[in-house]
């Protein structure tokens, strides 16, 4: 059988190629070729327990290069299997699990609270920038990471460069690449410093320990890895920055849903989270490469071949979603969710899969602006709020532009008006 290569569908068709692709398929699983490369599609929770299985399906050689320059850097945690992987993720998994949730929420919804109290007299604020530089700001502090108020702005830049290059080619790649090897550079440094004693970092901070941490064979990550690996915990925080803006375009679209973020409603900010992330687009797929000649559903697929779960078909698939193009958090309400049916990152168990370890953070963090956001007064002015789905990742054109009205004047006492 003739397949043909997919890679300009791809580029041209978003987050629509996948599941397209399996549409006319009229099966379970979609052959086509990637760059030259065997390649097939699967979808379902039942497809996510057979690709998250390291006896099926391994990372170590799938990531492709425009993505390791950009989004996850070279020797990451993403990049390995087996047993180092489950060793560097159980480090990742200390940090961000636990009570290290609350604290950098708490760190987050300071800086939040900070930076809205500049935003008065009308200005202006493009939310998207504004709610990156907020959880870089938040992310550093709880992280331990030496970083000053006037530096914020072009680190939350360069962090959301490196995400927003995964997905493009041109400028928006290079923009990315350049802002990870930047920044990698000042993270080696800093772990240098650390380890000759020219600097300190907080006892138990994240810093701390990334620099001391030990792999399997007792040996320290060397200075590049571990500023990989930092920028792991900090690039990832930054780029809640697109679901916090989803969350303002859903609550420009549908408000009804304000009121109960407004009065802390626990469970309904929970709920309205979770359908922000399973509703709005990042990810379309994760991939990874067959470990030997496997079969799913009857299909063979060959040692070598790239596989593709279709994490945005199946967070819109209804066979698991009820109008799935509908927002609705209700369909949250009371139900417990499977470990392979809301995959935004992954599915699986995060502490001995490829799940990503930070989802408590991700939820806890888009929980937590979501209802600063919902109790801010604010306008929105005309602008374009389109989502295209051709561009990976996508978000609001605009990156959702607010303004916060002039206070009310005040009457001044009737004395001071005559003199």
């Amino acid at each position: 059988m003739l397949v043909l290569d997919d890679t300009l569908f791809l580029l041209l068709e978003g987050y629509g190629w996948l599941p397209g692709l399996l549409r006319r398929s009229h099966g379970p699983v979609a052959h086509t070729r990637l760059l030259g490369h065997r390649t097939v599609g699967l979808r379902g929770p039942e497809a996510a327990r057979f690709f998250y299985d390291d006896d099926n399906v391994r990372r170590r050689t799938a990531l492709p290069e425009p993505i390791r320059s950009t989004l996850v850097g070279r020797g990451a945690v993403h990049t390995l299997d087996g047993a180092g992987h489950r060793v560097r993720k159980a480090m990742f998994l200390s940090l961000l699990t636990g009570v290290g949730v609350g604290s950098l929420a708490a760190h987050t919804g300071a800086a939040w609270d900070e930076a809205a109290g500049r935003w008065g007299a009308g200005r202006r604020v493009v939310l998207f920038e504004q709610a990156a530089e907020v959880l870089t700001a938040g992310v550093c502090r709880w992280a331990g990471i030496p970083i000053s108020d006037a530096e914020v702005p072009d680190l939350a830049a360069d962090l959301t460069a490196m995400v927003d290059g995964f997905g493009g080619g041109g400028p928006r790649h290079w923009r990315g690449r350049l802002a990870r090897a930047r920044r990698e550079a000042w993270l080696a440094d800093l772990v240098g410093d650390l380890r000759d004693g020219t600097d300190t970092a907080p006892a138990g901070s994240a810093l701390d320990v990334v620099v001391n941490y030990r792999g399997a064979g007792g040996k320290p990550l060397d200075a590049g890895t571990a500023a990989v690996e930092l920028l792991n915990i900090i690039r990832p925080t930054t780029a809640v920055a697109w679901y916090v803006t989803f969350a303002a375009h859903a609550l420009h679209r549908w408000p009804e849903h304000r009121k109960a973020l407004r009065d802390g409603d626990a469970a309904h900010t929970e709920a309205f989270a979770q359908e922000v992330r399973r509703f709005y687009p990042f990810a379309p797929f994760v991939g990874g490469i067959a470990a030997r000649d496997l079969a799913w559903a009857g299909e063979r697929i060959p040692e070598g071949t790239l596989v593709l779960l279709d994490v945005y078909g199946q967070n819109h698939d209804p066979e698991l979603w009820a109008e799935p193009y509908t927002f609705n958090p209700g369909r949250f309400a009371g139900r417990e969710l499977g470990p392979y049916e809301l995959i935004p990152q992954g599915g699986g168990d995060p502490g001995t899969g490829h799940r990503c370890p930070g989802e408590q953070i991700t939820l806890a963090l888009l929980q937590t602006l979501a209802v600063r956001l919902a109790r801010l007064d604010y306008a929105v002015p005309d602008q374009d709020l389109t989502i295209s789905l051709r561009r990976i990742p996508t978000r609001p054109a605009s990156g959702f532009v607010l303004t916060v009205p002039q206070p009310t004047p005040t009457q001044p006492p009737a004395s001071s008006l005559h003199g």
